[in-house]
């Protein structure tokens, strides 16, 4: 990989991870073209920030959990290919449940020139540190849906307070948020603003 593109555990303590393109569990349903490997890639720049993000839940008794970060521009690329094949309904339900696959890119849920790729964007959540569990949200990863927006209607108190907590920290952390996208943070002074990487994660 680019000597500046690392996994994020290795210089992130503490973090927890789950790389939701290397496996069947995701809205493409089966492993993402680039994902060779379940580990989450980043700059250098977007881990020293989530070491300060991490370090600013834990008071709060929260972790950091990771869906993703680095993304290769092969995977973006697998995501427009599945995007034209015909409807399976196999993700459909949980993941974009009033949405067709095209409109996914018509609605800025997926893009063909992703921010992933050039490596300081992250997908992530919150969990507790004392059992464990996922701090509720509503509404899980790659939910498409106006429910996963921040500001939301239709999600309990305690999941707004959570997406408020979550973005207060990242925010406080030089993380920028996408408003589609509760889980979705990139990092303001990424290092490669106009770079985007195609190196696989093995």
């Amino acid at each position: 990989m680019n000597d500046d593109l690392v996994f994020v555990d290795e210089f992130v303590s503490g973090v927890r991870w789950d790389a939701k393109y290397a496996t069947w569990d995701n809205f493409t349903g089966r492993p993402v073209d680039g994902y060779l490997a379940n580990r989450i890639v980043g700059t250098r720049a977007l881990c020293a920030a989530l070491e300060r993000a991490r370090e600013k839940a834990a008071p709060l008794g929260l972790g950091l959990l990771l869906w993703d970060g680095y993304r290769p521009q092969r995977a973006v690329a697998g995501f427009l290919r599945w995007s034209k094949e015909p409807e399976d309904g196999r993700t459909k339900p949980r993941h974009y449940p009033n949405l067709d696959r095209t409109e996914l890119f018509e609605q800025g849920y997926v893009s063909a020139e992703s921010g992933h790729s050039r490596g300081s964007t992250v997908d992530l959540t919150l969990y507790h540190l004392a059992t464990g569990d996922h701090a509720p949200m509503g509404g899980d990863h790659d939910l498409m849906d106006p429910v996963s927006h921040h500001g939301a209607t239709g999600i309990t108190p305690v999941e707004a307070s959570n997406r408020r907590t979550l973005r207060a920290v990242m925010e406080a952390c030089g993380f920028s948020a996408y408003e589609r996208e509760w889980w979705h943070y990139t990092l303001r002074d990424e290092p490669y603003r106009d770079t985007y990487f195609d190196v696989p994660i093995t």
